[in-house]
């Protein structure tokens, strides 16, 4: 039975789509089968594993209105061990296409309980907003990955984030848990960096992960290239820190 993360977090910019790429690709490297959800409508996880977005005919957004099976939108393969369940801007008409739908925050997860024992993780990456999109992510996931950045405002938004966190848990999907909280765009050289760790460490009383995902110059150019970090620059210190974080994950779980 896969393991269900959803990366969340309601501020955009802080290296969720980075982390639902490199993350996948690297439990996928260590021999892992993963399938990744992609449900911004932004649709830049599809993009970067390669897919032209714009060319698909079945995507998350069909599958939510009832048009398509999982089995027909999921893309197999898009790299060795990781299947895609991809999103385009046409998801952005998602929230009032579900207006007055029954149920309409199990949609996702009634989906994917009919492959989920096909992978060995699935990572769901949501869009920056706390909206229905995100909460069918919580309500198909057994745990919240949260990324934050190394920056002044990394831990406001974050009380609100855990706030809907415990209210899916509370009243929708009682077995969610936080899987815990990975420090993106890290840099050893600035005080910033350091301090926001600690102002994190001493406020949240959640799981934090060792490792942590420095600002990297080549994870910014592996998505034009549409190539997860590992294929795209194996040597770097991006690649090398997904890989310590997929190690991380898998012995977690």
């Amino acid at each position: 039975m896969g393991k269900v993360i959803a990366v969340a977090n309601q501020k955009g910019g802080v290296g969720k789509t980075t982390t639902s790429i490199n993350l996948s690709a690297s439990l996928a490297d260590k021999g892992k089968k993963v399938l990744v959800i992609d449900t911004d409508p932004q649709g830049n996880t599809t993009s970067g594993f390669g897919v032209d977005k714009n060319d698909l005919e079945d995507t998350i957004y069909e599958l939510i209105l009832g048009e398509c099976s999982i089995h027909e939108c999921i893309l197999k393969d898009v790299i060795k061990n990781v299947s895609l369940l991809p999103s385009n801007v046409n998801l952005a008409a998602a929230e009032i296409e579900l207006i007055g739908i029954d149920r309409k925050e199990y949609i996702l997860k009634n989906e994917v309980d009919y492959v989920k024992d096909q992978y060995d993780f699935i990572i769901i990456d949501c869009p920056p907003s706390l909206n229905a999109l995100t909460i069918n992510a919580l309500t198909t996931a057994d745990s919240v990955l949260v990324p934050i950045q190394c920056e002044y405002y990394a831990l406001e938004g974050l009380s609100q984030l855990i706030h809907t966190v415990n209210l899916v848990k509370e009243r929708l999907n009682p077995d969610l848990e936080m899987e815990g909280v990975v420090f993106t765009m890290y840099d050893s050289r600035t005080n910033l960096s350091m301090q926001v760790v600690e102002n994190v460490k001493s406020h949240l009383n959640q799981n934090i992960y060792k490792t942590m995902i420095p600002r990297n110059i080549r994870l910014a150019e592996a998505p034009s290239y549409g190539m997860p970090i590992h294929m795209y620059d194996p040597k770097s210190a991006g690649a090398e820190a997904y890989m310590n974080l997929a190690d991380e994950v898998i012995s977690r779980n």
